[in-house]
């Protein structure tokens, strides 16, 4: 599994991503100058800020008396006068600078012979090497999460001259070279940084500093790079950069290169090594002419090299420790980047973590659980001042600095259910794997976001349900520049979730009976699903659909109860048809991201045809970059994790109350395996087919229990051990009801 290219990236979306949760670095493979684009994931403009408006809860009842009047218009008015951020807008993720290395070829115009450069996926390990002048050029480069730092070695098979040197976007920086150390020090407002690079010979050689550069010449070098700042978290930014990476410098560089190396692999198979996706062979081209071709549907092996980069990205942006996804991942090669690359949670922010448990990358959560902690902090101040009320509140955008009001604009900014959504992260964690531990350690945030919608949902004077106001469906207009509305399905959908996973988890874990009283009730009085006109799932509590301004919008927010949700199944087929509808009236057509969550909402409804199609609308080079990142366009890593998920979701679902075993599989996948998927109720999960017919399964029960397993329409229930094996063999599986009738566990 590798990415790989016969030539040098030209720009930054040809660069190959390297990354360890907390640094990353875009790596170019040119021959004479090569450069490594940087990026730490706190370096953030602006500093501590309460984006809260004190004075907005005033404004509230008005704003909601003319929405329940139909006065939209002069709603949207007011929030936009009266109830945002401030400021207005939220603070930028930036770029760091770049790494810049100057090699001076053997002779005078040297011909290039055998260039490849190439993201060995299986190692994390971005390598270059060519022949010049007939000498022989390697470069490794990786980013080590157990030494916290950016490591790369260049070696040639004879004497080589290179130069290092540094460059910043920043203003306020500067860089300097002393001994075997180049130095880059600036400032972004409040946030200090740093990069270091530290230079080792292996072997006889010489290094100078000279005008802020380091001059070698040897024939095999180490350079080390660690990256800081000052932020500590998102109240402080008193952090010790220099110490923290003089620290690790010193540390990493008593120890060899094949130490580091080998310390770096093991970490990182530890987590990208469980699942494994094998389609068919590779044909032999260099990737970007693969997504070139990929629509002639003779590649399908382009796909597993897609999934596999996905659960790669998601290992190199979000470890323990580090920071949660934002918009780009990690990666960032701007001070004013799309939509300021923060996190972007009426969908965005979700869809980086869709693949976490699916995907066996359950540590990956990590750095968004904290995340979702410092907002039910920030939050609170948000639902006091907006609101006047208790809980907390996260609107459609957060930043470094946890920015919980609503901003940009009354448009876009005033959906109060970010927060709601980003919690069903913690009950989907639980699902996938029992832990009780953890499910007590988050419920309090839980209950904090419900305690926010028992304080904030009204009656809608209407029908009597009681609704979100003012709220909107993301970023779609129900009438021409016009958003606002109360009670939209999204809504509803989101906070019906959280009010039932708060009460089964406070079940599980034996407290809050009387508030888990209080959200029960409130549940039943939220609006249903609504079938509309169309026989479409109805966007907003009116049937506005059919005539509203934009039929293909990129959002499809109501069909959150089919998918991330479960509240759409088979076991609600008017249901399912409405949300089919729907998928069809909005058209294939559409952004990256959208594009992958719409190859998710299709693999929900069974058709593996229709979902390989939206597929092969995402790989293509309008939807994704030659170094396979997902285009909006611009650049937008929730594409990339977004299609993790939905090939997931082709292969093996598993809510319902039922583990359903290739439920949407491609026509385009005849042949093919796959290991390693979880499964709600704590399974691993493995599978073969052939001629498109399953012809061997593994399931792995991690906690015990029992379980329903579907095959087809064939349906068995399963009672497991802790640590069972439960196969289906073979030759019986082309007959699939003996097949079950011999599911068995395996004996040690």
């Amino acid at each position: 599994m590798r990415l790989w290219y016969d030539k040098p990236a030209q720009d930054w979306l040809e660069a190959l991503p390297l990354g360890n949760g907390t640094l990353g670095a875009m790596v170019y493979g040119g021959v004479e100058n090569e450069r490594l684009a940087l990026n730490h994931g706190n370096l953030w403009a602006g500093g501590p800020h309460d984006y809260a408006n004190a004075d907005a809860h005033k404004a509230l009842p008005e704003i909601r008396r003319l929405i329940f009047a139909g006065e939209y218009e002069d709603a949207q008015a007011l929030v936009q006068e009266r109830f945002l951020s401030q400021p207005l807008r939220q603070m930028p993720y930036q770029a760091l600078g770049s790494l810049l290395l100057n090699v001076q070829p053997p002779a005078s115009g040297a011909e290039i012979q055998d260039y490849q450069r190439e993201l060995d996926l299986d190692e994390a390990i971005a390598r270059v090497r060519y022949t010049q002048g007939g000498v022989e050029f390697t470069r490794e480069v990786f980013a080590s999460q157990p030494d916290g730092l950016i490591i790369m070695r260049l070696s040639s098979s004879a004497l080589m001259s290179l130069s290092l040197g540094m460059h910043c976007p920043h203003p306020a920086h500067e860089s300097r070279a002393s001994g075997k150390t180049l130095l880059l020090s600036g400032m972004s407002d409040t946030v200090l940084f740093e990069a270091r690079a530290q230079v080792r010979l292996e072997g006889n050689g010489t290094i100078t500093a000279e005008g802020g550069r380091l001059n070698v010449r040897a024939r095999c070098v180490t350079i080390f790079l660690s990256l800081a700042t000052s932020y500590a978290n998102w109240q402080d930014t008193s952090d010790d950069s220099a110490t923290r990476n003089v620290k690790a410098l010193s540390k990493a560089m008593k120890k060899s290169w094949d130490r580091l190396k080998v310390t770096h692999v093991a970490d990182y198979q530890k987590l990208y090594s469980r699942v494994a996706l094998d389609l068919g062979p590779e044909p032999e081209l260099p990737t970007d002419e693969r997504v070139r071709n990929f629509s002639t549907g003779t590649d399908p092996a382009l796909a597993a090299l897609h999934f596999a980069y996905g659960r790669y990205l998601l290992i190199a942006c979000s470890r323990p420790g580090g920071s949660a996804a934002t918009l780009q991942g990690l990666w960032n090669d701007s001070l004013t980047p799309p939509w300021d690359s923060k996190y972007t949670v009426n969908i965005n922010t979700e869809m980086n973590y869709w693949p976490a448990a699916p995907a066996n990358l359950l540590e990956c959560y990590e750095p968004l659980f904290r995340l979702i902690g410092d907002l039910s902090e920030s939050g609170r101040r948000t639902a006091k001042a907006h609101y006047g009320a208790s809980g907390w509140v996260c609107h459609h955008n957060t930043d470094g600095w946890r920015g919980t009001a609503p901003v940009d604009g009354a448009f876009w900014g005033m959906w109060p259910c970010g927060g709601a959504w980003l919690c069903k992260s913690f009950w989907d964690h639980y699902e996938f794997t029992g832990d009780k531990r953890a499910l007590a350690l988050y419920y309090p945030i839980m209950r904090g976001a419900a305690d926010f919608f028992l304080d904030t949902l009204v009656t809608d004077p209407k029908s009597g349900w009681l609704v979100t106001c003012p709220s909107n469906s993301p970023e779609n207009a129900h009438h021409p520049g016009v958003s606002l509305c109360a009670g939209p399905s999204m809504d509803s959908q989101i906070i019906g979730d959280l009010f039932d996973n708060l009460a089964s988890a406070a079940e599980i874990l034996k407290r809050d009976t009387e508030f888990v009283a209080r959200v029960r009730t409130a549940r039943a009085q939220l609006p249903p699903l609504q079938i509309g006109s169309a026989g479409q799932l109805q966007e907003w509590l009116e049937d506005w659909d059919l005539d509203a301004p934009e039929r293909d919008h990129r959002h499809v927010s109501h069909l959150y109860a089919l998918y991330p949700s479960a509240q759409i199944t088979r076991e609600t087929p008017e249901l399912l048809a409405a949300a089919r509808k729907s998928l069809e009236l909005r058209g294939d057509l559409a952004t990256g991201w959208s594009l992958a969550w719409k190859l998710n909402l299709w693999a929900r409804l069974g058709d593996g045809q229709r979902a390989h199609a939206l597929l092969a609308n995402l790989l293509t080079p309008e939807r994704t970059a030659p170094n396979l990142f997902d285009l909006h366009p611009p650049f937008q890593i929730d594409g990339n994790f977004g299609a993790v998920s939905g090939i997931c979701e082709l292969l093996l679902q598993s809510h319902g109350g039922e583990i359903h075993l290739l439920p949407a599989l491609p026509p385009q996948w005849k042949e093919g395996s796959v290991s390693g998927l979880r499964a709600r109720g704590g399974y691993l999960v493995s599978l073969q087919w052939r001629d498109s017919q399953l012809t061997h399964a593994t399931l792995t029960s991690q906690n015990g229990g029992e379980c329903n397993v579907r095959i087809g329409e064939s349906v068995t229930f399963l009672k497991t051990r802790k640590g069972g094996i439960y196969t289906i063999p073979e030759e019986s599986a082309f007959g699939i009801e003996s097949a079950f009738g011999i599911l068995s566990r395996a004996e040690d």
